[in-house]
C-alpha cells in the first residue's frame, strides 16, 4: 500500500490502482496520522483536529472512520486479527508504514536525487487540507524542501554544463516564487553561461526591483557579487573547473580518479553538502573493492578524515557497511599510519555505538598516531577517540583535554578544520559546566575559522549554543533554520522538539504532545504521558525504557527517564538513572551538546 500527499491525499494498492478512502473526514484522519509520522495519535486529538466544535458523537464517529479505512487499506485481513497498518495503540491510533511519497521525496533530496525527487509531487502538499491547522507546519516544511530541491538541480544542472536547459525551469521557479533570492541568482547565472549577457544583467536588475519594491529589502551578497562578475566578465570557475575535470579523466586511471574523488568529498563535506557525500562515499568504496586492490581499498576509506562533531550517524545503514569495508582490508595493512587511519575511520563510523570494538579501535589509533610524526593522522585519531567519549556520563573534562590537545595541534600544523572542531568541542564541554565565558571565546574563535576557511556547517553548532544562551523557544526555532533539514539528519531529526520540551519542562510550561521527537522520543514519551495525566501508561513506558545510547545527549536521555520516573514513583528506573547520572554530578544535563540543557545535574540525583 502507498500513501501520497504530495498532493491531494490518496492512497493505491500493490497494484498501482487507486484506493476508495470514502469521504473528506476519513481522508482527514488518514492524512492527520501520515503527519504523525508513525507517532500514535490520540483519539481526542483527532477530534480536535476534524472539528472546530465537536459534534455529540465524535469519538464514536473517529472509531467509525477508522474502521472504514481499515477496511479499505486491508481489504483482505481476515475476520478479528489484527490490523498492520492503521492500528491502535493506547489511547490512539497510528499508521505504520515507510510507503508515503513525502518520505521518499525526503530521501531522495537527502540522496541528490533531485529531479526523480520533484517527480514525486502531483500538486500542493496535503492540497485537500490546506487550511488545517494540523497540517500546516508539514505543508510549509515539505514546501521549502521542494523549492530547496528545485534550486539544488538547477546548480546541479549548471554545474554540469546544461546552462541552457535549466533556464526555462528557473524562469518559472522565480516568477512563481519570487521572494527566493538563491532562484534569481541561478536565473542569472544560467543565462550567463547560456551566453546571453544582457539577459543575466536583466534578471538581476528585475530582482532588484523586485526585493526592494516589494519586499523593502534589499538584494544579498551574492546577488550583488554575480553582477559586479558580469560587468567585469568574470571567468566562470565551473567552467575552469569543467575542462580541468575533463583532462584529468582523459589521462589518468580508475585508481587514481577515485583518490581524488575521496578528496572532492572531503572538501564537498568541510562546505556543507553532506547529502552529496552520503551519496558517493560508500560507491567510491566499493568502486575500489571491485578492482581487487586492497592498498587502493584502505588508502579510498583513510583518506576521508573530516572532522566529526556529532555523535550520532546521518546514515547508519551506510556507516555500518563503511565500517565493515574497513575491517576488511585492515588485516592486509601493514603500514602504521594506514592502520591508523583504518581504527580511526572504524571508531568515527560507529558513533553512538556501545560495543567494544569501535572503543579499543579509537584507542589503538591513537597509541600508533602518537608514534607517528604525521600530525593530521594523529588528529585523526584523537576525533576517533573523542566520538567514543560519550559512553558514560560527566566526561566533559576529558573530551575538553582532547578539544586543547586538537587547538594546539592544529595552530602548529595549519590543521583548521581539526582546529574549529577542538574549538566546538571545547565549547560543549564548557557549556558542561555552564562556564559560559570560556564557550562564548570558543563560539567566537570557531566562527572566525569558519569565515576564513569556509565551512558553513559550523554556524550551525554556534547558533544552536547562541539559542541555548538566550533560552527561548524563539531562538530554538530560529536555530533550526540556519541550514537545510536535510543536511544533517542524524542532528535534525527530533532536535528542535527535544529543545523545546526541554525548555518547557525547566520552566514549567506544556510540553508538545505531537511534534517529531525522533530518535530521543522513547526518553521523553513518559514524560509527555504524565503531562496528560497517564500515570499507568508512563509507569508501564518506563517499565521497558531502553538504556540510553552513547551521544551528547546521553545525561539528556538519563535526566528525562529519571524526572519521569520520579513522577511515578518507579524506584528501579529511578535508581538506575541516578546511578548513570552521578558521574556528572556539578554538570547541566544535555548541555554536553552545546545545543539545549535540561538543567542541573544534581536536580535529578
Amino acid at each position: 500500500m502507498e500513501f501520497g500527499v504530495l498532493g491531494p491525499v490518496v492512497a493505491w494498492d500493490d497494484a498501482g490502482e487507486p484506493v476508495a478512502l470514502k469521504g473528506p473526514r476519513h481522508r482527514a484522519v488518514l492524512a492527520r496520522l501520515i503527519v504523525a509520522h508513525g507517532r500514535v495519535v490520540p483519539a481526542t486529538r483527532l477530534v480536535d483536529d476534524l472539528w472546530a466544535d465537536p459534534p455529540d458523537g465524535a469519538l464514536s464517529a473517529v472509531r467509525t472512520f477508522v474502521a472504514a479505512l481499515r477496511r479499505s487499506l486491508e481489504p483482505n485481513r481476515a475476520p478479528r486479527s489484527e490490523p498492520k497498518l492503521l492500528v491502535t495503540d493506547g489511547p490512539g491510533y497510528a499508521l505504520r508504514t515507510e510507503s508515503v511519497d513525502a518520505w521518499r521525496f525526503e530521501y531522495a533530496v537527502e540522496a541528490g536525487e533531485y529531479q526523480a525527487a520533484l517527480q514525486l509531487w502531483r500538486g500542493p502538499a496535503y492540497a485537500d487540507f490546506a487550511d488545517e491547522p494540523w497540517a500546516q507546519a508539514e505543508r510549509a516544511r515539505l514546501t521549502e524542501l521542494r523549492l530547496l530541491a528545485v534550486e539544488r538541480w538547477a546548480d546541479a544542472r549548471l554545474t554540469s554544463g546544461q546552462a541552457a536547459a535549466a533556464v526555462a525551469d528557473l524562469d518559472a521557479h522565480v516568477t512563481e516564487h519570487p521572494w527566493r533570492e538563491e532562484g534569481w541568482r541561478l536565473l542569472a547565472l544560467s543565462l550567463y553561461q547560456s551566453g546571453r549577457q544582457a539577459d543575466a544583467l536583466a534578471v538581476l536588475r528585475r530582482a532588484r526591483t523586485m526585493l526592494v519594491a516589494q519586499l523593502g529589502i534589499d538584494p544579498g551578497t551574492a546577488l550583488a557579487r554575480l553582477e559586479t562578475d558580469i560587468l567585469n566578465q568574470v571567468v566562470e570557475p565551473a567552467s575552469v573547473w569543467s575542462a580541468a575535470a575533463a583532462a584529468y579523466q582523459r589521462t589518468t586511471g580508475a585508481r587514481a580518479q577515485l583518490e581524488s574523488t575521496v578528496g572532492l568529498l572531503r572538501s564537498l563535506a568541510i562546505t556543507g553538502e553532506l547529502g552529496e557525500v552520503r551519496r558517493h562515499r560508500l560507491a567510491a568504496i566499493t568502486a575500489a573493492e571491485q578492482l581487487g586492490d586492497p592498498d587502493l581499498v584502505a588508502r579510498v576509506i583513510g583518506a576521508y578524515d573530516v572532522p566529526a562533531i556529532w555523535t550520532r550517524s546521518d546514515d547508519e545503514a551506510q556507516a555500518a557497511a563503511i565500517v565493515r569495508a574497513a575491517e576488511r582490508v585492515l588485516p592486509t595493512q601493514d603500514h602504521p599510519t594506514m592502520r591508523a587511519r583504518l581504527l580511526a575511520t572504524i571508531a568515527l563510523e560507529s558513533r553512538g555505538s556501545s560495543a567494544a570494538r569501535p572503543l579499543e579501535a579509537a584507542r589503538e589509533a591513537e597509541q600508533i598516531a602518537r608514534t607517528l610524526d604525521d600530525p593530521a593522522v594523529l588528529a585523526f585519531a584523537l576525533n576517533g577517540v573523542f566520538i567514543q567519549s560519550c559512553r558514560q556520563a560527566g566526561q566533559s573534562r576529558e573530551r575538553d583535554r582532547i578539544g586543547a590537545e586538537l587547538i594546539a595541534l592544529a595552530e602548529r600544523h595549519a590543521l583548521p578544520a581539526y582546529e574549529v572542531l577542538g574549538h566546538l568541542i571545547r565549547l560543549q564541554s564548557a557549556c558542561a559546566i555552564a562556564d559560559h565565558t570560556a564557550a562564548d571565546d570558543h563560539a567566537a574563535a570557531a566562527d572566525a575559522l569558519s569565515a576564513r576557511h569556509d565551512s558553513p556547517l559550523v554556524r550551525v553548532f554556534t547558533g544552536w549554543y547562541a539559542a541555548l544562551r538566550a533560552d527561548t523557544p524563539n531562538a530554538y526555532r530560529q536555530a533550526a533554520t540556519q541550514h537545510p533539514a536535510t543536511a544533517m539528519p542524524g542532528l535534525d531529526h527530533g532536535l528542535l522538539a527535544l529543545a523545546l520540551a526541554a525548555q518547557a519542562l525547566r520552566h514549567q510550561t506544556p510540553i508538545a504532545q505531537t511534534a517529531d521527537y525522533g530518535p530521543h522520543a522513547p526518553w521523553i514519551q513518559p514524560n509527555l504521558m504524565i503531562a496528560q495525566g497517564k500515570y499507568s501508561y508512563a509507569a508501564r513506558l518506563l517499565s521497558h525504557a531502553a538504556t540510553p545510547p552513547p551521544g551528547l545527549f546521553l545525561e539528556a536521555h538519563w535526566a528525562l527517564l529519571a524526572q519521569a520516573a520520579e513522577a511515578v514513583d518507579h524506584q528501579p528506573l529511578l535508581a538506575k538513572a541516578r546511578s548513570a547520572l552521578r558521574s556528572a554530578a556539578g554538570e547541566q544535563a544535555g548541555a554536553q551538546s552545546g545545543f539545549l540543557t535540561l538543567g542541573p545535574v544534581d536536580a535529578y540525583l
